[in-house]
């Protein structure tokens, strides 16, 4: 039954009301087979097209994580420069996929778990920054390679286990904390 009236609908019983609200959802729905303009054709055409910018997108990315790791390099792990470099990798890690670099956003997230979950910063080691920010560096110059999934896989994971190692070691005494940093991820 469709209604051209917009206002809500109320029908008095004798034991209840029956109140019917507008139906005004119906206007923003397009049905099946109707010529609908297609939102998610039109995306992943804008982004077809920006596809040639990804690059030196991403070369500008790596640039802002090294100017991060150069300034924890000359000041320490400080609150700043710690936000600078969790932003830089974070960033990175959200973007790397949508640029076409899956590779480097693994060892980013992998750098984004060591800043997130060392309880002291003071505490991370500067050469396991400095291998995950080369690492990064080293992914986006050298994908023209022909082993370079194996080459980029090996990397991703050696880091990876490695801060797992030190996250263990750090946080040895939270094993609460723990069990979260490490639970299987509730999404397939």
């Amino acid at each position: 039954m469709s209604r051209r009236d917009t206002s809500a609908s109320v029908q008095t019983y004798a034991d209840h009301e029956v109140i019917t609200p507008p139906h005004a959802l119906r206007k923003a729905v397009a049905l099946a087979g109707e010529t609908a303009d297609d939102s998610v054709a039109r995306a992943e055409a804008a982004l077809a097209q920006l596809s040639s910018e990804f690059a030196g997108w991403m070369d500008a990315e790596c640039e802002r994580l090294e100017a991060a790791r150069q300034e924890v390099k000359r000041l320490g792990l400080s609150k700043q420069t710690h936000v600078l470099l969790f932003r830089a990798a974070h960033d990175i890690k959200g973007d790397a996929a949508t640029f076409g670099y899956p590779e480097i956003g693994a060892v980013s997230a992998s750098l984004c778990r060591l800043l997130e979950h060392t309880p002291d910063m003071a505490r991370i080691p500067l050469a396991l920054v400095e291998q995950h920010v080369d690492a990064v560096r080293a992914i986006a110059r050298e994908r023209a390679r022909s082993d370079f999934a194996a080459l980029a896989g090996s990397l991703t994971r050696r880091l990876r286990d490695v801060t797992d190692e030190f996250l263990r070691r750090e946080n040895a005494g939270r094993p609460d904390y723990l069990e979260t940093i490490f639970a299987p991820a509730q999404v397939p």
